[in-house]
């Protein structure tokens, strides 16, 4: 029976002087509703049922049964994994192994459980910023984390974590506004009104992440095998989060105000070049300093009851030019006695300006800015006791600078001042009660989360207020050459309320609103193109003036509507509905006349007829062949058989260590994705590069 998006079809077709084509055969319509649905072949059991029973009824029986199916999915996954562009890899010269694969079965538990499409949007872009957030809305957003890490020797890591922020402009509009917004990278966009200065306001909402293209791709959640375990370490890692910052809150807020005084040293004994102080305290180190360099700093003594180190960048204008990073392993301060004696001074308590996390109450806390240093940044660290000067002693500061980067190059103090404080209430801070409490609570959850056994998989956590970094417009995309100061925002010609989008959560709540004009037409429309070959709009990445038109504007509108309003953005009910239609129903025979006046059937009077995907190839032969192993539960990626030798590695030292038993014969989604060696059963099909 002819359904309402039926008659845009006809109403089409009839423009056109052409009609619809008859009905498939049971056989021909449900060889292309599994594959479409599941991505497998139907089995022989459901094909006997239809061909016995071949009425309406029936195939929507099968169409409920196949949506209800694991293999759904794992289908519907795969086509998402391409726009998020996953892989198990991140990516440029040693393309090193990532534990990324819990953001794969994710998604397919998304799909199966039918998450609405406005949820998944929002899940993906900002779960970690729901109120709340479960374990599994925090792991949504790892979507943003596929983007690649550089780790070769000697690369800038701001650089490639810039690279990675414009990465997540681009793919957030390419995959839900099918828009050329990475144009606007570089200079206004050519085609579509979308001025330069909106590609920065629109990487504002990324550009707050606390990511930074580390080797270790920080920060992490942990995956446990147990579900249960899963959400008590996301509980625990977000409380543990808010400690510290309850522990360093009353300090931080105080660190720029009160009575400080700038401390002059008379004796500076840096074991690698040399440090000279000016009249306002700064010091300043010059020549050479390697990994392991001492700065060694003595002054007659004072009485304190805090301790400030700031540490500063070595150019005026640090937000616009390249910085180096710094870091502090170990910092001591010695009471030297006037008899020789050496009594080191212990610490209560470590305030950081920048961090919504204290480092532990030691004197080898290791602070710095790293990789990169925007600003004065500084810290404090507050006595056990208030320390009184004593005639005839002095104070020792050694500041010891042992980290380095991946290209073993060296963090170290370029720029810094040391300040000292009296003040009786930084000691007060120290001793309130509640502090006391915090840190027992924060010693129990961190052991308790330190039990719990799993894998750590990247995602998105924003930085705290403090720490934010400002956003500067690129000319012409360098981002060696910054301009002037922009916040958040989205561009004027899709937001003609002016609604007001401050953060990356609001972000997401403005792309999954029913006023956005793009979201719910560019994901029917790539529903639509995974069903009959095109999309309506055969761009389906682009839907911007340099795109092509709608093969049939009021049937984009229609269907828009239902997934948003009627199916409230279901995507199994939009696509039951898709493949129950008359439209999709119809034989893919075709006969000269169509082949003359509508070749790629765009009008569609004829039913679809598509190439299976690299990854449908290969399930399609395990499952014909009955050695496609069922097995519908994730897990970390398998390693089927490929030709010896493709992943001789220079730097990654990886091996290519074949699967066996059920895992050699999983469905191509599980397995592994390298980017820089694609797996030749899907290459040689034409498979996707992510």
């Amino acid at each position: 029976a002819m359904q309402a998006l039926d008659l845009h079809v006809l109403a089409r077709l009839e423009s056109k002087g052409l009609v619809p084509s008859p009905p498939a055969s049971a056989g021909e319509w449900l060889r292309r509703a599994s594959f479409d649905l599941t991505g497998l072949p139907p089995t022989a059991v459901d094909l006997g049922f239809l061909e016995a029973n071949d009425s309406p009824q029936s195939r929507a029986e099968l169409v409920d049964k196949m949506l209800a199916s694991a293999a759904y999915g794992e289908r519907w996954a795969a086509m998402w994994l391409d726009l998020a562009r996953y892989a198990d890899s991140t990516g440029f010269e040693k393309d090193r192994s990532r534990t990324i694969w819990p953001y794969r079965d994710w998604l397919v538990r998304a799909f199966n459980r039918d998450l609405p499409y406005d949820q998944f949007t929002m899940e993906q872009l900002a779960g970690d910023l729901l109120e709340n957030p479960s374990w599994e809305q925090r792991l949504a957003t790892a979507f943003h984390r596929n983007t690649q890490t550089n780790t070769e020797g000697g690369t800038d890591d701001e650089e490639y974590r810039v690279a990675a922020v414009i990465d997540r402009v681009s793919t957030t509009w390419t995959a839900w506004q099918a828009t050329t917004f990475g144009c606007v990278q570089c200079h206004a966009h050519p085609y579509d009104p979308f001025p330069h200065d909106d590609f920065y306001r629109f990487m504002d909402f990324f550009n707050g992440s606390e990511d930074s293209d580390q080797n270790n791709d920080v920060p992490h959640l942990l995956h446990a095998d147990d579900p249960a375990m899963r959400e008590r370490a996301s509980q625990l890692g977000l409380r543990i989060r808010a400690l510290r910052r309850i522990l360093n809150e009353p300090g931080r807020s105080r660190i720029h105000e009160g009575d400080w005084r700038d401390m002059c040293f008379d004796v500076m004994r840096p074991t690698h070049g040399t440090l000279i102080q000016s009249a306002d305290g700064v010091i300043r180190s010059e020549g050479t300093l390697p990994v392991g360099c001492v700065h060694v700093l003595e002054s007659p003594a004072e009485s304190f009851t805090a301790i400030r180190l700031t540490v500063m960048p070595e150019r005026d204008d640090p937000k616009a030019w390249p910085e180096r990073g710094s870091l502090v392993t170990d910092l001591d301060v010695v009471r030297l006695g006037a008899d020789g004696t050496r009594k080191p001074i212990r610490f209560a308590a470590v305030f950081w300006e920048k961090a919504s996390a204290p480092f532990e109450p030691t004197v080898k806390g290791n602070f710095g800015e790293f990789p990169k240093l925007n600003g004065p940044s500084s810290f404090v660290l507050v006595p056990e006791t208030p320390v009184e000067a004593v005639p005839g002693e002095r104070l020792e500061i050694r500041l010891k600078q042992g980290a380095q980067t991946e290209g073993n190059q060296a963090t170290s103090l370029r720029r810094f001042r040391l300040s000292l404080s009296a003040e009786s209430e930084w000691a007060e801070r120290v001793a309130r009660p509640e502090r006391a409490k915090a840190e027992a609570e924060l010693s129990e959850l961190g052991q308790q989360y330190a039990r719990i056994k799993g894998s750590l998989v990247p995602v998105m956590v924003e930085r705290s207020p403090e720490a934010r970094r400002e956003t500067r417009v690129f000319a012409r995309g360098n981002r060696l050459a910054k301009e002037h100061l922009v916040r958040t925002g989205v561009p004027d010609l899709l937001n003609p309320g002016g609604r007001v989008i401050s953060d990356r959560l609001e972000m997401a709540k403005w792309i999954a609103s029913p006023e956005n004009p793009l979201t719910a037409r560019v994901m029917v429309n790539r529903l639509w193109g995974e069903l009959f070959g095109l999309g309506i709009v055969e761009t389906a990445e682009d839907f911007g003036s340099s795109g092509t038109l709608p093969s049939n504007q009021a049937l984009l509108d229609f269907l828009a509507l239902r997934f948003q309003n009627e199916h409230r953005w279901s995507m199994k009910a939009m696509l039951r509905e898709l493949v129950l239609s008359a439209t999709y129903q119809q034989t893919h025979r075709t006969n000269e006349s169509l082949q003359v006046l509508d070749p790629r059937n765009r009008l569609l009077a004829r039913g679809p007829r598509n190439r299976l995907s690299a990854e449908m190839v290969r399930d399609q032969m395990l499952a014909v062949s009955g050695l496609l192993s069922p097995r519908p539960d994730g897990g970390p990626p398998v390693f089927p058989p490929q030709p010896d030798g493709l992943w001789r590695s220079v730097y990654s030292q990886e091996n290519w260590t074949e699967s066996t038993g059920p895992d050699r014969y999983r469905r191509a989604l599980y397995t592994f994705v390298k980017r820089t060696s694609g797996f030749p059963g899907f290459v040689i099909f034409d498979g996707p590069t992510r």
